[in-house]
C-alpha cells in the first residue's frame, strides 16, 4: 500500500510537469532528498527514480522550458571543475571498486548542483525550490524528533523515516543538515509567498524548528550541539537587541539541561577532551594519517582511499577504584577508519586540486551572500528587506554546514549541493536585475556615433 501512495505521488507531480516541466526539477529535489524507494518494501525499490527524475528535469529544462535569463557563472564552473577531476581521480583510484560505487551518487550531486540553478531563473522558482527542500527534509526530521521525545533516542540507534544509516538517514549527517536547514525554514515560512497563511505557516515553522533541535539529541552527536553554539553566534548578526537574546538562549540552555537524557549529556562532555573517547581520538589519527598520505601522493587517492589506512594511537581513560581515580593510558591499533571530516575527505580522496575546487566554491558563494547582505542591509522597501533575509539565511545556513563539516564526511551531501545551487542562482538573478549606470561617453565616442549613426 505504502509502495502504491509514493508511486501515485510520483506519477501525480510527473503528470503535471507534462505542462509544467519545472514541476520535474521540484520531483527530483524531493526524490533525491527523501529517496522514497528506501522508504517503500516492494516494487519502488527495485526502481532508479532519483536518476529517472534527473533525466526528466533536464531532458525537460532541454526541450520544453525557456532558456530566458539562465547563465553559467563562475561557481558552476568550478562545480564542473570538481566533477571533471573527480572523474579522473576515479579512474587511477587506490580502491576502484569502492570508489566506482561512491561515483555512482557523487556525479549526480555535483551535475544536479550545476544544473539546478540554469532551472532557477526567477525569484517565484527560487523560492519554490526552498520551499521543496525544506518540507522534504522535514519529513525526515519530523520523524526523528518525535521518536526522540517518546524514546529519547540513542547514539547510532535512532531510527528517523526508515531503518538506514546512510545518506541523510545517517545521525551526523542528519544533525548537521537539520541545523543548517532552520535558517530557510524561517525565511520561507516569515517571507514565502507561496503560502499567504503566514500565522499557520509560522506555527508549522517553530515545530519545525523544535524537531530540528531535538535530532542532535535524539541521535547524541556532538557535532549536532556544535552546529547549534554556531547557529546561535550566527543570528547575533540580524538581532536588534543581542544582548537579550544571548541571555535568553542561556536560560534556555539551563532550563533544557534537566530534561535532556543522561547519556546524551555524558557523550557531550567528551567534546572538551578528544583523548578521553576513542571515536574522538580516531578522528585525530585519521586526519594525522590524511595530511601524511596528502604529502606523498597530492593528486589524492581517489574516493574511499581511507581504505588504506593504518595506524596506532593512544587513549586516555579515567579509572574509579575504592573511590580514587586514577588515569590509564592504552594503545589502539585501527585500519580502514572514515575520515570523519568533509575538509580531509575531499583532500584525501581528490588532493590539492580538488580540495581547491571544493573550498574555492563555497568561498565564493559565501561571499557571493555577503554581497548581496551589504548591498541590500539598508533597503527600505519589503523586497530589500526580503532578499537580503535570504542571504543572510542561506549564508547562515552555509556557514552551520561548514563547521558540521568539521567532523562529519559530507563532503559530496546531495542536500547541501542544493544548497549551494540555491546560491548560485540567487546570485545570479540578483545580479541580473541590478541595474548598472552607463558611463557618459567621452567626446570622441560621441563624433563616432553620430558619424556611425549618418552612415
Amino acid at each position: 500500500m505504502r509502495d502504491l501512495v509514493l508511486l501515485g505521488f510520483v506519477a501525480a507531480i510527473a503528470a503535471m510537469g507534462l505542462k509544467r516541466p519545472f514541476l520535474w526539477v521540484l520531483l527530483y529535489i524531493y526524490v533525491d532528498i527523501v529517496t522514497p524507494q528506501k522508504v517503500g518494501y516492494g516494487i519502488i525499490t527495485s526502481i532508479s527514480l532519483s536518476l529517472l527524475c534527473f533525466v526528466a528535469a533536464f531532458a525537460g529544462y532541454v526541450l520544453l522550458d525557456s532558456k530566458k535569463g539562465s547563465r553559467f557563472t563562475l561557481q558552476q564552473g568550478l562545480i564542473v571543475a570538481l566533477l571533471i577531476w573527480c572523474g579522473i581521480t576515479t579512474l587511477g583510484a587506490d580502491f576502484p571498486e569502492a570508489a566506482s560505487a561512491k561515483w555512482d551518487w557523487v556525479w549526480k550531486s555535483l551535475v544536479c548542483a550545476a544544473f539546478l540553478p540554469l532551472t532557477l531563473r526567477t525569484k517565484l522558482r527560487l523560492e519554490a525550490a526552498a520551499l521543496i527542500m525544506v518540507l522534504s527534509a522535514a519529513s525526515i526530521i519530523i520523524s526523528a524528533g518525535i521518536k526522540t521525545v517518546l524514546s529519547g533516542g540513542g547514539y547510532g540507534t535512532l531510527v528517523s523515516l526508515v531503518q538506514d544509516n546512510s545518506g541523510l538517514y545517517e545521525g551526523s549527517t542528519l544533525s548537521t543538515v537539520a541545523i543548517a536547514m532552520i535558517p530557510l525554514t524561517v525565511w520561507v515560512a516569515r517571507h514565502g509567498t507561496i503560502f499567504t497563511e503566514r500565522k499557520l505557516a509560522m506555527a508549522f515553522a517553530a515545530a519545525l524548528v523544535f524537531a530540528a533541535l531535538l535530532v542532535p539529541v535524539g541521535t547524541q552527536t556532538r557535532t549536532g550541539l556544535l552546529c547549534i553554539a554556531a547557529l546561535g553566534v550566527l543570528v547575533l548578526r540580524s538581532v536588534r537587541y543581542r544582548f537579550v537574546y544571548a541571555g535568553l538562549a542561556g536560560l534556555g540552555l539551563l532550563a533544557a539541561i534537566p530534561f535532556l537524557p543522561a547519556e546524551y549529556t555524558e557523550r557531550m562532555a567528551t567534546i572538551t577532551e578528544y583523548r578521553a573517547d576513542e571515536s574522538a581520538s580516531t578522528r585525530v589519527a585519521v586526519w594525522r594519517w590524511t595530511m601524511d598520505y596528502v604529502a606523498e601522493n597530492p593528486m589524492g587517492g581517489g574516493f574511499d582511499a581511507f581504505l588504506g589506512n593504518s595506524f596506532t594511537y593512544r587513549t586516555r581513560q579515567v579509572v574509579e577504584t575504592g573511590g580514587t581515580q586514577s588515569i590509564e593510558y592504552a594503545q589502539v591499533t585501527d585500519e580502514g577508519r572514515a575520515y570523519h571530516s568533509a575538509y580531509f575527505e575531499v583532500l584525501g580522496e581528490q588532493g590539492v586540486p580538488g580540495f581547491l575546487f571544493w573550498i574555492a566554491l563555497h568561498a565564493s558563494c559565501l561571499i557571493n551572500m555577503e554581497r548581496i547582505r551589504r548591498r541590500l542591509r539598508k533597503s527600505e522597501d519589503e523586497a530589500g528587506r526580503r532578499w537580503h533575509s535570504l542571504a543572510t539565511a542561506l549564508q547562515n545556513g552555509h556557514l552551520v554546514y561548514l563547521v558540521g563539516a568539521v567532523f562529519v564526511g559530507v563532503g559530496y551531501q546531495p542536500f547541501m549541493f542544493m544548497l549551494l545551487g540555491l546560491q548560485i542562482a540567487f546570485w545570479s538573478i540578483m545580479r541580473r536585475e541590478w541595474t548598472v549606470e552607463p558611463v557618459a561617453p567621452r567626446p570622441w565616442q560621441r563624433e563616432t556615433g553620430r558619424e556611425e549613426h549618418a552612415a
